[in-house]
C-alpha cells in the first residue's frame, strides 16, 4: 500500500482540491479505499483522454497493418515502416514521406502511424489535402484564418494525405507553406502523395514557395517509396472471382439432350 504522502501527492497532481480539503479527517484505514479511488480517478481520464484524442484525430476506418499484405507491393520497405511505429520521429520531428501510385497502401500506412502515436499518449490529425487546403482558402478574414492555420499546426503529428492527385493555385500553396513552416523542425507531418518531387511543380504552377516548401519538408525526414498494383484492383478482381466461383457453383446442372436412335 502507498504511503499517505504519495496518495496525497497523486491526489494533488490529480488536482482533487475536494478530497484534499478533508484530508485530515482521513484514518488509515481509510488509506486502502483512498487507493483504489485514486487509481480508478486515473485510468478513468486516461481512457477519456484516449476517446478524446482518438475523435480528434479523424482517422475514420483503416486496415489494421497485422492485415496488410507486405507480398503484394513490388517494392515496400516492410522493416522502415516498422521502424516509424516505434515513434522515434516524433521525438526527432521528422518528417515522413510516403511516395506511390494510387492503392499500394499509402493512406494504410500513414492511418496506423498516426493511430499508433494517438495511443501512446499524442495528439494526431489526419486530413485529405484537398480538404485542408479548401478549408483554409475558405476561411473569411485574418482572425479566422489563423484559427484554421492553428488547428492544423498544432497536432504533435500531421498526416496530410493524397497530396498530388489535384492541382492547386498559388494561395494553396503559400497556405500549405505556412503549415508546414509553422511545424519545421517543431512537429512531424506525414505525407502520402503520388508524384516525386520533381513533379511538385506541376501540382502548384506558378507558385513561387515550392522550392522552399520542398526543402523544409525533406530537410529532416525519412522517405519511403512504394510501387506495385492498386491493392483495391487486387481486392476488386478477387471478389469478382470469389461471385463467379459462387454462381457456377450453385448453378443447376445443365441437361443433355437426348440423341436420336
Amino acid at each position: 500500500m502507498s504511503s499517505t504522502d504519495d496518495l496525497k501527492l497523486r491526489a494533488h497532481t490529480l488536482k482533487l482540491h475536494g478530497l484534499l480539503s478533508h484530508w485530515h479527517e482521513l484514518a488509515d484505514a481509510d488509506l486502502p479505499i483512498i487507493q483504489s479511488l485514486l487509481q480508478w480517478e486515473v485510468h478513468e481520464r486516461a481512457q477519456r483522454g484516449l476517446a478524446r484524442r482518438l475523435t480528434q484525430a479523424r482517422l475514420g476506418q483503416f486496415k489494421a497493418l497485422a492485415d496488410f499484405d507486405w507480398s503484394w507491393p513490388k517494392q515496400c520497405d516492410q522493416v522502415g515502416i516498422a521502424e516509424l511505429m516505434q515513434l522515434e520521429f516524433i521525438r526527432d520531428a521528422t518528417n515522413i514521406i510516403l511516395i506511390g501510385p494510387n492503392g499500394v497502401g499509402k493512406s494504410t500506412i500513414a492511418s496506423n502511424i498516426a493511430y499508433q502515436a494517438v495511443m501512446q499518449g499524442h495528439t494526431a490529425l489526419f486530413t485529405e489535402a484537398s480538404q485542408m487546403l479548401g478549408d483554409l482558402a475558405a476561411q473569411d478574414g485574418d482572425l479566422a484564418l489563423r484559427r484554421r492555420i492553428r488547428h492544423f499546426a498544432q497536432p504533435q503529428v500531421l498526416v496530410i494525405d493524397e497530396l498530388g492527385y489535384l492541382s492547386y493555385g498559388t494561395r494553396h500553396a503559400d497556405l500549405l507553406f505556412e503549415i508546414i513552416s509553422r511545424r519545421y523542425e517543431n512537429k512531424p507531418t506525414i505525407i502520402t502523395t503520388n508524384k516525386p518531387f520533381s513533379e511538385w511543380g506541376d501540382v502548384f504552377p506558378n507558385a513561387a514557395c515550392v522550392v522552399s516548401l520542398v526543402d523544409r519538408l525533406i530537410h529532416h525526414s525519412e522517405i519511403i517509396t512504394l510501387d506495385g498494383e492498386s491493392f483495391r484492383m487486387k481486392e476488386a478482381r478477387e471478389r469478382a472471382a470469389i461471385k463467379k466461383k459462387r454462381r457456377a457453383s450453385s448453378a443447376p446442372p445443365r441437361k443433355s439432350k437426348a440423341t436420336n436412335s
